[in-house]
């Protein structure tokens, strides 16, 4: 079946033209205007409204104009939505490879921190390029950046796990009894390797 505001069976082809006409009029329609405009009786206008019912032909012609204005509206909201999704994909996978690079940068950047006597590069920079690996790494798998500070009677703990820490990362001292001191300025990183004076 075809919809209400088509032309509908046993409707002649002069009686749907004046429901047409009366349709384009707008919510300013009536029937004394599309008499006038079409040169037909106002009685025969009448007669064909209601026989047809355009009053209900209008409001399904309105309804179903809303119905595809909000089936569009959809339609576009949910292909944003996808390229958006998509958008997103590409970020994390870009975000992912960068953080690679770093990583692998900031690595070579340690190995020939440690490898250079002088210890010209700035080992701060280096520390900075492989947080950024990790914070990228974690934005893009979907780990938390953010830490929840702990507070509280938990000093000696703390002092453990920092020596093992740094004997870890500078091996502890010689079997000869040398003793190697570190010094740990603000929040950074001690620059002192086993046999090497401090920096």
């Amino acid at each position: 079946m075809g919809l209400p505001f088509e032309q509908q069976a046993r409707e002649s082809a002069r009686a749907f033209e004046a429901f047409s006409e009366y349709l384009k009029l707008g919510p300013e329609r009536s029937l004394a205007a599309v008499a006038q405009k079409l040169s037909k009786s106002e009685q025969l206008l009448k007669r064909w409204s209601a026989r047809f019912d355009w009053p209900a032909r209008v409001a399904a012609h309105a309804a179903h104009l809303a119905l595809v204005e909000r089936q569009a509206t959809e339609a576009a909201v949910r292909d944003e939505a996808a390229e958006w999704l998509e958008r997103r994909k590409e970020h994390r996978k870009e975000e992912w490879a960068v953080r690679g690079e770093l990583l692998k940068a900031g690595r070579e950047a340690l190995r020939r921190w440690w490898a250079n006597e002088k210890r010209s590069a700035s080992f701060d920079g280096i520390t900075r390029m492989l947080d950024l690996a990790s914070r990228l790494g974690r934005l893009s798998s979907g780990m938390p950046t953010d830490h929840t500070e702990v507070s509280g009677e938990i000093s000696a703990t703390l002092d453990v796990e920092w020596e093992v820490a740094l004997k870890r990362a500078y091996g502890g001292p010689k079997a000869t009894g040398e003793v190697v001191e570190a010094e740990v300025v603000s929040e950074s990183v001690p620059l002192v390797a086993p046999g090497k004076e401090k920096v």
